[in-house]
This record gives structure tokens, C-alpha cells and sequence, in this order.
């Protein structure tokens, strides 16, 4: 691949991007949906690279070949996503997570508590709900719970996005970084577990400062019990097996982790439609016997919500991050055609030495997001020992957490948590947060290094 980085094309594609970004971390004041400046860039740049590669003489099928790779390895991960996002959404409509958050209401915490309680449930969920999802319904949870007091609201929201985080490192599923190191083949499934000491020290740490100024006060009392229904445990048991059907079409068969996870899909439509018919008979018995005729029906049953449709779960998919996500992965994939990524990757890994690349790529994916970092790379796929693969996959995923736009987990609380958790009060914690970033880098270095020497 010829260097263009000194052509016009290479220079456009370049400020595209960056304009682009500039527009996602304006989301908030533009009103305008983060997928939108990301996608237009993609088109751009990957036009740009067919007009440079016709101008460097090369043949004219290069780029289109160059372009569906790129959209092959999105494919794998959106795939991927939409069965993970489903079977949430799914999990929602049958009130497990309102259910939880009615479990913790009525045990009457404190505020502190919920902190912890919170923050503890975030990083062990993470690994298998990924961060993002994790972060979203637990962060509804704190938001009930805090009402309007932000000093509770931040210090919670802020320990939800480094636990998630910290527990998406240590798993494939945890996060989209991870899921793509895994799909890559650059850590075997296994091996995440190594992860798990420092990602554990990157949480806590900074949690136990943080709790100090959570204030120990009785949330107010919700009123009422939710009850989780009909078939909510057999799709969360449908899920788990959907997760160790991916691990095995991947490790076990050498498929597409996204070809498990959509057989998993497959499951749940069928569980979804076996449900269906069941509270078609059960309301066709109700309206026969009469309301009276039936005892303990519990609240949020079929008829409060209406029938369970998986089509409806689909399209409550979080489309605009999906879309996000194309467009990230292809902006910096047609970057790379004009030979940037290659000379970052010099002056990176060669001039710095991949320990002190891999703790710059963890504090860069706070600004720009670990996503399209972790994606420049496994592109760029520099030569380093399998401990700095994995040190590579630590860092991208907890460095997201310095800053509250460095992650999907941060990105979503800041829309759930509008005018009560900020850009600029997550800011405030940012040193204990890289506190506990500095740790986990010392612990993982400490008792990782050996791997794969």
C-alpha cells in the first residue's frame, strides 16, 4: 500500500474525520444524533480513497475490496449486537430490571449503599450484558433512587461507567473493544480472565474514594412490588446459553461468534411466540371467567402491556449507536488506506516502546472513544508480545473511563442523566479515576507480563 498521506484526498479524509468527531463531542449542543456526522465521513473518506487510489495508479477494484472488509468486520459485530440488544430489550418488557430496582427500593438502602450495591452489580453483569447495557438499566436504578440530588446522582453515575468498564475489560462480551480483540484472534477466550485482577483494582479503588462524599441518607419508599413476568428466568437461562453458543461457534468451530449469537435469536423468537399464544389463551380464559375468576395475577401481566412481540424488541434496538459504529469503523478504516494508522503505529509502538503505546492509547480513548482507537490498532496490528495484547485490550477499555464522553457506558448516562450527570461533573472525579487507571496498568504489568513471552 503506497504512503498518500501527503495527497490531497489523504488530507481531506483526515479533517472529515476530525470534524466529524467534533460533531459527536458537540452531540449534546448541536441536538444532533452522534451516527450522523459519522456516517457522512465514512462515505466521504472511502471516496476520497478510490479517487487517491485511481490517482496512485493502482487497480480500480482495490478500494472496493479494501471497503468490504472493512464492512464485513462491521457486519460480524452488528450482528452480534443486535442479538445482545434484543434479548435486553426483551429482558426489559418482562420487568426484570424494574423488578430490581423495585428489590432494592423496598430493602431500604441508603444512598451509600446503592452505590456500592450498584456498582458492584455493574462490573459483574458487564462481562456477559456488555457496558453499555449495563450502565443504562442499572443508571435508571440510581436515577430513581436519586431523585434530584446530584450529590448522590454523580458520585453513582461516575462509579456505574468505571465498573462497567473495568468489568467489560475482563470479557469478550463486556465490551465492543474486547468483542473486537476477540474476533481477531488476538486473545483466545480464556484469557481475558487474566484481566480480571487489574480491572478489579481500576473499580474499586477509585469507588472507595468516590463513596466517601455519597451521602449515607434514606432514599424515599416506592410504592407498590414489581413482579418480573411470564418467562422472564427461561430467557435470561436462553441468554446464558446464547452466550456459551457464541464461545463455542468461535473457539469450538472456528464460525463467527455473531453466527452463535443470531442461532441464539432464533431461540428466543421461538420461546417469544410460545409465550404469545400462551397469554392469548390465558386473556381468552380471563374474559370468559371474568376478572374475578382469576386470583393473583400479577401486576404488569399481559394485558397492562400488551403482547410480546420480538419485532417490537428489535426495533427498540439502540439503532443510533449501531449506526455509530459503522461509521466509526469505516472512517478509520479508510483513513488507514492513506497510510496514517501505519505511521502512527511508527511513532507509537517504534519510537515509544508498546508498554508506553498501549498506556497513551488508554488515555487517547478517553477523548476520541476506545471504539475507533482499539479498531486503529488492531488495524494498524503492531508486532508486541501477547502480554501487551492484553494489556492493549485492558487499557482501551477502562482509559475510556477518565472522561465521560470515552465510552458507550459514559455516552449513555450522559443522555439518561441529562442536567444531573454532566460532562464536566464526571471531570471533577477524573483524577481518581486515573488513579485507579494507573494501578490496574502497575498490577497487570506486575503479574502479567510473563503471558505469552
Amino acid at each position: 500500500m503506497p504512503d498518500l498521506t501527503a495527497t490531497g484526498p489523504g488530507a481531506a479524509a483526515l479533517a472529515c474525520f476530525l470534524l466529524s468527531y467534533l460533531a459527536v463531542a458537540l452531540e449534546e449542543r448541536l441536538r444532533l444524533a452522534k451516527s450522523k456526522p459519522v456516517m457522512l465521513a465514512g462515505g466521504l473518506i472511502w471516496a476520497l480513497v478510490a479517487i487517491a487510489y485511481r490517482g496512485a495508479g493502482l487497480p480500480a477494484q482495490a478500494a472496493g475490496e479494501a471497503f468490504r472488509h472493512a464492512l464485513l468486520e462491521y457486519a460480524e459485530l452488528l450482528l452480534f449486537l443486535l442479538a445482545a440488544m434484543t434479548y435486553i430489550n426483551v429482558l426489559e418488557e418482562r420487568q426484570v430490571f424494574s423488578a430490581l430496582q423495585g428489590w432494592l427500593n423496598r430493602r431500604r438502602f441508603s444512598r451509600r449503599a446503592v452505590f456500592w450495591l450498584t456498582g458492584f452489580l455493574a462490573f459483574v453483569i458487564s462481562p456477559l450484558a456488555d457496558n453499555l447495557t449495563t450502565a443504562l438499566f442499572l443508571g435508571t436504578v440510581v436515577m430513581a433512587v436519586g431523585g434530584d440530588e446530584r450529590r448522590f446522582i454523580t458520585p453513582a453515575c461516575v462509579n456505574l461507567v468505571v465498573a462497567a468498564n473495568a468489568g467489560g475489560a475482563f470479557s469478550p462480551f463486556g465490551d465492543i473493544t474486547t468483542l473486537m480483540v476477540w474476533q481477531q484472534g488476538k486473545v483466545e477466550f480464556g484469557e481475558f480472565f487474566h484481566l480480571l485482577p487489574p480491572a478489579l483494582v481500576n473499580w474499586l479503588l477509585p469507588a472507595l474514594i468516590i463513596s466517601l462524599a455519597v451521602p449515607a441518607t434514606q432514599p424515599r419508599p416506592q410504592a407498590g412490588k414489581v413482579m418480573m413476568r411470564r418467562g422472564a428466568r427461561r430467557i435470561m437461562l436462553l441468554f446464558l446459553l446464547t452466550i456459551v453458543t457464541a464461545v463455542s461457534f468461535q473457539n469450538l468451530l472456528g464460525l463467527p461468534a455473531a453466527a452463535g449469537m443470531m442461532l441464539g435469536l432464533s431461540w428466543l423468537g421461538l420461546f417469544v411466540y410460545y409465550l404469545r399464544m400462551r397469554e392469548r389463551r390465558f386473556d381468552g380464559l380471563e374474559s370468559v371467567l371474568g376478572e374475578d375468576g382469576l386470583e393473583g395475577r400479577p401486576a404488569g401481566a399481559a394485558h397492562d402491556r400488551g403482547p410480546l412481540e420480538l419485532r417490537r424488541q428489535v426495533a427498540r434496538v439502540e439503532w443510533d449507536t449501531l449506526l455509530f459504529f459503522y461509521g466509526i469503523m469505516l472512517c478509520v478504516a479508510g483513513v488507514g488506506q492513506f497510510g496514517y494508522l501505519a505511521a502512527l503505529s511508527r511513532t507509537l509502538y517504534l519510537r515509544l516502546g508498546p508498554t508506553s503505546a498501549n498506556v497513551m492509547v488508554g488515555i487517547l480513548s478517553s477523548v476520541v472513544d476506545n471504539i475507533p482507537v482499539m479498531f486503529a490498532v488492531l488495524t494498524m496490528n503492531p508486532v508486541m508480545a501477547h502480554s501487551q495484547w492484553l494489556l492493549v485490550t485492558l487499557t482501551a477499555g477502562v482509559g475510556g473511563s477518565l472522561l465521560a464522553i470515552g465510552s458507550a457506558a459514559g455516552v449513555g448516562l450522559l443522555g439518561l442523566g441529562r442536567g444531573r450527570y454532566t460532562f464536566a461533573s464526571h471531570l471533577r472525579w477524573t483524577p481518581v479515576v486515573a488513579l485507579g487507571y494507573a494501578a490496574s496498568v502497575y498490577l497487570h504489568l506486575l503479574v502479567n507480563s510473563a503471558l505469552g513471552q
